[in-house]
């Protein structure tokens, strides 16, 4: 077994092993430690860095510069320039997300079946069962009352006041201790992340793992793909190093995320018509409340309470979040001693945050440098989903106490009292009005029974290719309504036994 964080610029690093696996997220650290369990060799390619929760910053400046990708700085482009949030360090995006898991709803595979031509009940039964597993091997648990904090107790008398039930909040977190640190990642270890499990089990059963080692492209003879290549990047100044090049026996599998496995397979040649598109997202935002008491956000669970009752009918999710100091304030509008003087109310302002199940479909271009282009644009119904979900909020808002709210929707006040709540029922749809976070994103490599729609088959074989298979979101066709973790991982496990079972 051996970890390779960076070799600098000389002789070509190779590797040979069965099954490379390119990211190390939830479909990446899942699909590898599947394989190794199997009796596989595996190695695992990251293009992050190695970071163990003893050096995890303190602050979301280092998160975002040790952590994510380019600063967090990739955007779509569009009618509108949103971020796109993706971590970039062993354990992707596991390592900075609030860690809510979900079991995919019923009615998704019923979708897929009806509009694709595969899933239906025998697909649910097999990602159920394996996402029956998972709840005890990631150590799901509902949030506990006794550390949710304030935040989120509110948020809870808010919904009962709108008649909407709660939802218990499930997390894969042992013993949270309630320090609001999961967006910086939990430096307690109390959050399973896969960097914490997964790709050390890897390593323990004989694998190997490569960090600072992002992928240029698949390797192929013929349409066979037979390894992966790249050049390994230091994680510090950022310099080039030495090149590298992994051959897989087997199989490659791409789980690089929405945004890379499909840039990757573009920049490898892969023809399809269908690769990149029918990229697809949760985009959400949220409403500041401001109360009169003290609420500090930052004590309790960073995400403790959800509301799914929406889902289906209204087609989005309601959920709290709290955000760190730094990032309030570059949410907060004005600047000089003004700004000053919003920021300083931190200690008494809450967020509570909406997810569109969007129906808006974009495009995954390999750019400059090998790095993702997004095109993505809401569409009408979107917004307008997005606005109704942001008048509730501020409802909950103001009957949870609240003496205002800051909507952050370009035209309207910067806070609102109760008597002006109805106000956001008026807010511009452009979406330029607004800032939306793109997160839980989907697509780009789609699965689906037709060739000429989908980029992958069933079991997340690439269409006329052989030995490559696609195992994170980038394969999941369409949204789903829920946080992706738990599904991402039951399917990438799915792949795993289908992968060893071809031998």
């Amino acid at each position: 077994m051996s970890h390779v964080a960076f070799r600098p610029r000389g002789e070509r690093f190779e590797l040979d092993t069965d099954y490379v696996v390119v990211g190390s997220g939830a479909g990446g650290g899942a699909v590898a430690s599947g394989l190794a369990r199997g009796g596989a060799k595996v190695a695992v390619v990251e293009a992050g860095p190695w970071r163990d929760p003893t050096d995890y910053p303190n602050s979301m400046y280092g998160t975002f510069r040790d952590m994510m990708d380019d600063f967090g700085t990739m955007v779509t482009r569009g009618r509108a320039i949103w971020p796109v949030v993706q971590g970039r360090v062993v354990g992707g995006t596991t390592v900075i997300n609030s860690a809510i898991i979900v079991r995919t709803p019923g009615d998704v595979f019923k979708m897929w079946q009806d509009d694709l031509g595969f899933g239906g009940d025998a697909l649910a039964e097999a990602v159920w069962a394996h996402q029956d597993a998972l709840d005890e091997e990631i150590v799901v648990t509902t949030v506990p009352r006794e550390i949710e904090g304030l935040h989120n107790q509110l948020a809870r008398k808010g919904a009962q006041a709108v008649g909407i039930h709660d939802h218990d909040m499930r997390r894969s977190v042992k013993d949270c201790l309630g320090s609001g640190r999961c967006l910086q990642g939990c430096k307690s270890e109390r959050k399973q992340s896969t960097n914490l499990f997964m790709i050390p089990e890897v390593l323990v059963r004989g694998g190997d793992v490569l960090s600072n080692a992002p992928v240029k492209k698949v390797v192929f003879e013929g349409r066979k793909a037979i390894g992966v290549e790249g050049r390994f990047i230091h994680p510090v100044t950022r310099k080039a190093g030495a090149k590298f090049f992994v051959r897989a026996r087997k199989a490659v599998v791409m789980a690089a995320s929405a945004t890379y496995s499909p840039a990757i397979l573009l920049r490898s040649g892969v023809k399809s018509k269908a690769l990149g598109e029918g990229f697809m997202a949760h985009p959400g935002t949220g409403v500041f409340g401001c109360y009169e008491q003290t609420v500090q956000m930052d004590v309790g669970a960073t995400q403790g309470w959800s509301s799914m009752k929406l889902r289906e009918s209204r087609g989005f999710k309601l959920e709290t979040l709290s955000l760190p100091f730094e990032l309030l304030s570059s949410r907060l509008a004005g600047g000089g001693r003004q700004l000053i003087e919003r920021a300083l109310a931190y200690p008494h302002i809450t967020l509570w945050v909406m997810a569109v199940r969007a129906e808006a479909r974009g495009r995954v271009r390999a750019g400059f440098g090998g790095k993702p282009v997004v095109s993505y644009t809401f569409t009408k119904r979107d917004m307008m989903r997005a606005r109704e979900a942001m008048h509730l909020i501020a409802r909950m808002h103001f009957e949870a106490g609240a003496k205002s709210v800051i909507p952050a929707i370009y035209g309207l006040p910067y806070s609102l009292g109760p008597d002006q709540v109805d106000l956001i029922k008026e807010a511009s749809l452009d979406p330029r009005a607004w800032v939306l976070i793109l997160s839980h994103l989907f697509g780009g490599c789609g699965m689906g029974a037709d060739p000429a729609r989908s980029v992958c088959d069933p079991q997340g074989r690439v269409h006329g290719y052989e030995n490559l298979v696609v195992a994170d979101a980038a394969a999941i066709p369409t949204t789903i309504g829920v946080n992706p973790q738990l599904t991402i991982m039951a399917l990438a496990r799915l792949r795993a036994d289908e992968l060893l079972a071809r031998g």
